[in-house]
């Protein structure tokens, strides 16, 4: 008895379902594809820097050293304990042994900007105190999946509008959507390497001018729809 019931229930939902494709196909309607895109301009860049003894000229020491680079950011109007990270797990300086049993004590920071002309102000006073070895780990928008959203839906509004146009041309009215797909959505960099994470200079002047007038790749964000309208 259970068994004829499920075969039975199996057997009545294969024909609902072949009903409801039957009904879609017997209605007339169009098919077209919807596209939409934007430029975004990163609003959050992540600075490595490595601070380590070989840096130290005089009698200054690491410490020293990184007083000085909190002190020049804290100048920049850079929150310290929001946008400046240890990016080791421990907040204490590491040693490292390198040829010839030379033990170097290192520390690696992750500092967080939210604009380019800030990131080229603080590279710019990174120089000044000695600190060179500093590199663009990556750069994000932090409305990234927002904007991925805005564009689905606008690819959708698109997708009606050419199949308002089209049905137009031949003297039909569009109906209510009965499918619609993304089939693409993708976000990256425009130029330069993965994510953004290149930089470059605007200006052709000296070393200080450069870092103070630095831009980042922007973010192209697309997503392409296909969508089927009834035709009335």
């Amino acid at each position: 008895m259970r068994l004829f019931l499920s075969l039975f229930l199996v057997i009545l939902a294969f024909s609902s379902f072949y009903s409801q494709q039957k009904n879609f196909i017997d209605q007339p309607f169009i098919e077209v594809k919807g596209t939409a895109d934007t430029l975004v301009t990163p609003d959050r860049i992540y600075l490595d820097i490595l601070i380590s003894e070989e840096e130290i000229s005089g009698n200054s020491s690491l410490e020293e050293l990184e007083q000085q680079m909190i002190s020049e950011f804290k100048k920049l109007a850079i929150d310290i304990d929001k946008q400046l990270f240890v990016a080791n797990a421990s907040s204490d300086f590491k040693s490292y042994f390198f040829a010839g049993q030379k033990v170097i004590k290192t520390k690696h920071y992750t500092l967080l900007v939210y604009q380019a002309s800030t990131l080229g102000n603080a590279l710019r006073s990174l120089q000044n105190i000695g600190i060179a070895n500093v590199n663009v780990n990556k750069t994000e928008h932090s409305k990234i999946k927002e904007f991925q959203t805005s564009m689905k839906a606008k690819a959708v509004a698109n997708a009606m509008k050419n199949a308002q146009a089209m049905a137009g041309a031949i003297s039909q009215e569009l109906g209510k959507a009965l499918f619609i797909s993304e089939t693409n959505s993708y976000f990256y960099a425009m130029q330069g390497q993965a994510e953004g994470m290149q930089v470059r200079s605007n200006t052709t002047g000296n070393q200080e001018e450069a870092t103070t007038n630095l831009s980042f790749d922007q973010f192209k964000i697309s997503s392409e729809v296909l969508v089927r309208f009834v035709l009335k």
